[in-house]
């Protein structure tokens, strides 16, 4: 009788010799007259273990890590196919603390399952939420996305069933479901993750968006850096429509939903929604002017849903567990679950699904690890490149998009990048400039010219000259590049350079 062993196919597995140590265990156990089934599944998202393969036992899976090459016969040697004792066991997957203390909504499945394999998804509760959705007309699904109180997850944080109900309420001959999978924030790796591991949450999830506003086609806009989440996601496409789940009669309810992946063109700007339609309509990606709005005129001047991979994903789960069941996780106004991901100076980094309410700190101390460096934190990125710096003494500020907002940072996707205290917050904040430089659009002047000039003058700052006249002129061009820019991209690219100055004075010359 064959025994299961999983191996993550991901990238972050794969890019730690995934595919090496899989090949290794197929040969080990062939050379010893073994029967063994090797699943590539998903990524548990606990990175520092990677590669961790797991082996299906009595007792249920067992889990090893990080194992290399090198470990493979010996680990046969000491009875792995029947969860034996060696210095990498970590004992049952599902007990290891990091991942026992968590609320996995959007990753439940997360290597759990094999994301190409249909069967797997349905048998762990996959296409529930579809089949509830196609009994319900679209205006009772957006009734139970807004009762949720589901709000983006790609930044804004905008209700998603407000703009939902914004395209149903908008006549049109036809409408879309678009997905910005265009993750490209530092720090951040959940859309990679969830499009890796479990690709058909965010195929359902958009199938019921669609049948809620009356959209018949979808896009999903994943980031060219991706090569191997696109290719799952467009296998995971194709089962779908091979079983029904998309096409002209979805599920046999006389329903139309078609769903295609489409790669971008390497631009960071094209996170931005409408910078995004762009570039789904052929064109270079530059930002849109709003009004109007994309719900209104969005993809090829039609009504649009515009949401990022874990909105579109959460919207499977509620549909299958209920609004009031996923209102009843996080507090305050930010409800549900966000996906943090922790990276940067960090022992632990990895993917870590909490309801909204959790400490900083606790993120970073009891699941991170504290610093890789044994060093003391310094400072705090949360929200990618665009978001604040938080010092060690903000540590305890609850994640929830309120009490973020209150003290002038953003949770935004849920990335966070740990500094210790080696770290030169004059340097961060120059990058803030430097990196909208790069990625600017240009299409705004306070966007284009001040992220330049602002490079210009930090560098005259940390020179010492004129220092206090080029604080003043720093604070007066963060002022115009928040006020004057189209999008968050110039708007937002103050926001670290303000706390990096204000937190950290000392490291321009106080």
């Amino acid at each position: 009788m064959s025994v299961r062993v999983f191996v993550p196919g991901d990238s972050t597995a794969c890019a730690l010799g995934a595919d090496q140590v899989a090949a290794a265990l197929v040969e080990q156990a062939r050379s010893r007259g073994l029967d063994i089934d090797l699943v590539r599944n998903g990524s548990r998202g606990l990175f520092w273990l990677e590669p961790l393969i797991e082996v299906e036992t009595t007792a249920g899976r067992v889990a090893y890590g990080p194992v290399s090459v090198a470990d493979v016969a010996e680990l046969f040697d000491r009875d792995l196919l029947a969860g034996g004792e060696h210095p990498l066991a970590l004992g049952p997957t599902e007990q290891i603390p990091y991942l026992q203390q968590q609320t996995r909504v959007n990753f439940a499945r997360a290597g759990v399952i094999d994301p190409l394999n249909i069967d797997d998804y349905r048998r762990t509760g996959g296409f529930a939420g579809l089949d509830r959705a196609l009994a319900l007309s679209g205006q009772e699904i957006v009734a139970a996305i807004k009762t949720s109180g589901l709000r983006g997850r790609g930044g804004a944080a905008f209700p998603a069933g407000i703009k939902w109900q914004t395209v149903l309420d908008t006549a049109a001959d036809q409408k879309y479901i678009v997905c910005n999978a265009d993750e490209g924030d530092s720090g951040t790796f959940a859309d990679r993750l969830l499009l890796e591991a479990d690709p058909l949450q965010l195929v359902e999830g958009m199938t019921i968006a669609g049948l809620a506003v009356g959209a018949t086609r979808g896009y999903i806009y994943v980031r060219s850096e991706y090569p191997r989440a696109f290719a799952v996601l467009r296998a995971a496409i194709a089962l779908a429509r091979e079983d029904g789940y998309l096409g002209p009669d979805v599920c046999g309810s006389g329903r139309a939903f078609e769903l295609e992946a489409r790669l971008g063109a390497g631009a960071y700007i094209c996170g931005e929604e409408t910078s995004l339609l762009e570039s789904l309509e052929g064109r270079r990606g530059l930002v849109r002017a709003k009004p109007p709005l994309p719900a209104i005129q969005g993809l090829f001047g039609k009504p649009t849903v515009v949401n990022n991979v874990l909105t579109l994903a959460s919207v499977a789960a509620i549909l299958a567990r209920g609004a009031d069941w996923y209102r009843a996780l996080g507090c305050g106004r930010s409800l549900g679950t966000l996906p943090m991901q922790l990276a940067g100076n960090i022992k632990h980094g990895g993917v870590v699904e909490l309801p909204f309410g959790m400490s900083l700190r606790a993120l970073i101390e009891d699941f991170g690890g504290g610093t890789a460096s044994g060093r003391p934190v310094r400072a705090v990125q949360v929200g990618g490149p665009l978001g604040a710096y938080l010092s060690a003494d903000e540590l305890d500020l609850p994640l929830d998009y309120e009490a973020f907002a209150a003290q002038r940072a953003m949770l935004g996707h849920g990335g966070v990048v740990v500094f210790d205290d080696s770290v030169d917050m004059a340097e961060q904040a120059r990058f803030a400039m430097e990196f909208c430089v790069a990625e600017s659009c240009g299409k705004c002047t306070p966007c284009r010219i001040g992220s330049v000039r602002g490079v210009e003058v930090i560098d005259r700052i940390r020179a010492d000259t004129q220092r206090a006249d080029n604080l003043l002129l720093l604070k007066e061009l963060c002022d115009t590049m928040e006020y004057g820019s189209l999008c968050a991209m110039g708007g937002l690219t103050p926001m670290p350079v303000r706390s990096a100055v204000e937190k950290f004075p000392e490291d321009f010359g106080a």
